[in-house]
């Protein structure tokens, strides 16, 4: 963002003008933020990301964090010698790399984004799905790809039964800011760890969230000439879906935010989080740093 510095002062009040609107249409309002890939990793977009959450929260709007950490377990694990196994691209969950899993999640990457955030200066709790009964779980199913009647035992990870916002809604209205790690919990307290993006999109369809936004290391997308699509309803990405447009990695992603936006969330945004303050630029102005689904 270097260009900043030779901006004229006029230019820079028109840029402040151009950010009103939204700021009067989205106060109040839930944002529901999921935190991954290079923001999360890269110190200066760390600290990028932190000041535009502590600025929306500060000109009105209730941003609500849920991270992941899939690159910081595996190093943990590489740490203890402990070899990952994967069935169909998931983790196999023993109890052991459970127990991994909640410290890094729970201690280490959660706290380091309370930390930067509360430095930038907000005020942010960190929250696992134990915390407040926030989110049941039941141990994931997961069918064979090439032959349904075969069922994978992928150990402790977790499909989520129900979430109870209770918890979120009164640390919102006191003006914190929520940290959640996807963890959650089943009937016999035992844990299970969840997809951070499912958490994302069913956290922001509890919470009636105006917006659902899913930073990650793509520039949104794509068309199959690689170009960037920015405003997509729910049936397009259907049509999408249908012809091979998005698939791979991409798939699980939209197939969450396709789930948000047709259960009520206005609109999702997949955004570049390697674009310095991508998601203020997104929220706050007219410029598309992403692919922005619309419900309708």
């Amino acid at each position: 963002m270097t260009e900043i510095a030779h901006v004229t002062p006029r230019d820079k009040a028109e840029i402040l003008a151009q950010a009103l609107p939204y700021i009067r249409r989205f106060h109040g309002k839930t944002l529901v933020i999921k935190y991954g890939g290079n923001a999360m990793t890269d110190p200066a977009l760390q600290a990028d990301f932190a000041e535009d959450v502590v600025l929306l929260k500060l000109v009105g709007m209730n941003p609500v964090v849920v991270h992941g950490g899939g690159p910081q377990i595996e190093s943990a694990l590489n740490r203890l010698g402990k070899k990952g196994t994967f069935i169909q691209g998931m983790r196999v969950t023993d109890a052991e790399t459970m127990e991994v899993v909640e410290w890094v999640l729970a201690g280490e990457v959660q706290q380091d984004i309370v930390g930067l955030i509360n430095q930038a200066g907000g005020k942010a709790v960190g929250l696992t799905g134990r915390d407040g009964g926030l989110i049941r779980a039941q141990k994931l199913k997961m069918v064979d790809n090439k032959d349904p009647s075969i069922e994978h035992d992928v150990g402790q990870v977790g499909d989520i039964v129900a979430i109870d916002p209770a918890v979120v809604k009164a640390l919102q209205d006191d003006q914190f800011i929520p940290v959640i790690s996807p963890i959650g919990f089943g009937e016999h307290n035992e844990s299970y760890n969840i997809n951070a993006d499912v958490v994302a999109g069913k956290l922001a369809t509890v919470l009636k969230a105006e917006k659902l936004v899913l930073l990650t290391n793509t520039p949104g997308v794509l068309d199959k000439a690689g170009n960037l699509l920015t405003d997509l309803t729910a049936r397009r990405i259907d049509e999408l879906f249908a012809d091979g447009t998005i698939s791979g990695g991409m798939l699980p992603k939209i197939a969450g935010a396709l789930d948000a936006a047709k259960s009520g969330v206005n609109t999702v945004h997949i955004i570049d989080g390697r674009v310095p303050h991508a998601m203020l630029l997104e929220i706050l102005t007219d410029q598309a740093y992403g692919t922005m689904i619309r419900s309708h």
